[in-house]
């Protein structure tokens, strides 16, 4: 299949994946979504594939969902928002939830929805200049999907998210459990590769079962619940009218996100 925001081959047993829309950042769009989707099935299908390494082209890994084109979408109140996030929410979770095992190569940005994408892979290998985060808030949205307390903790999760950050470090990422290794830069995809083949050496079928005994570990711990009461919240901060959130909206669309988020930056940096 010809994909137009994603490129796919098999090297030798391994599905590389490469998010491909480096003049965007490899931001998420609908046609991304979609593509991933059919990439994910033929994997799931295609008996030769034994492992999965995700990467994205250019100078980035991934900036998230596209912000403009969910800027152009009118929506209004919970069920308009539902199915926007449930289908944003199901694209990171089906790289933890395939039965082949699925390792990221990230470098440059590595924020927001690609974050959470990189999280939902089993490993994650990361170029040293790295920049991890979740800034949500600071756009008004909230988290799709709410995997870093699972590797991070309360502690480190509440500072991070709700401080709307994304300039966390990849040796910073690496200490508080979000990445597997750190390794030069333009060194994360080889990496990601050989370890890929390291797992591909073993019985398929018995590496999915122990892949699977690992999630339905956290399953039991309540993961699942935890992340569609996530998935709940999302859609409701989404939906929710503030009057600071409407200005935010108001001065990004007649000035530019920019000047939004000066806006949102300057009202305390006096204080």
């Amino acid at each position: 299949m010809a994909y137009e925001t994603i490129a796919y081959e098999n090297r030798g047993g391994i599905a590389l994946v490469t998010l491909n829309r480096p003049e965007r950042l490899n931001a998420i769009n609908r046609t991304m979504i979609d593509e991933l989707n059919v990439a994910l099935d033929a994997i799931e299908a295609d008996a030769t594939v034994r492992a999965v390494v995700l990467t994205g082209a250019g100078r980035a890994f991934c900036s998230g969902f596209d912000l403009k084109e969910g800027a152009a979408t009118p929506k209004q109140g919970i069920a308009d928002w539902r199915p926007i996030i449930q289908r944003d929410f199901d694209i990171i979770l089906r790289f933890w939830h395939l039965a082949k095992p699925t390792v990221a190569a990230v470098h440059g940005h590595c924020i927001a929805g690609g974050c959470e994408m990189a999280l939902a892979c089993d490993i994650t290998i990361a170029a040293e200049s790295t920049r991890f985060g979740e800034p949500e808030l600071r756009f008004g949205s909230g988290i799709v999907a709410l995997l870093m307390p699972w590797f991070a903790g309360p502690k480190k999760t509440k500072e991070w998210l709700l401080a709307g950050s994304d300039k966390i470090t990849a040796a910073e990422a690496m200490a508080w459990g979000l990445v597997n290794r750190v390794v030069p830069d333009g060194e994360q995809l080889e990496a990601a590769l050989a370890l890929a083949r390291d797992i591909a050496v073993n019985d398929p079928a018995k590496v999915s079962m122990v892949k699977q005994a690992i999630n339905r570990t956290f399953d039991i711990m309540g993961m699942g619940e935890a992340l569609a009461m996530g998935v709940d919240t999302e859609v409701r901060v989404e939906a929710l009218e503030t009057p600071e959130g409407k200005q935010f909206r108001d001065i990004a669309r007649k000035e530019g996100l920019k000047a939004a988020l000066a806006w949102r930056d300057q009202r305390f940096s006096g204080s």
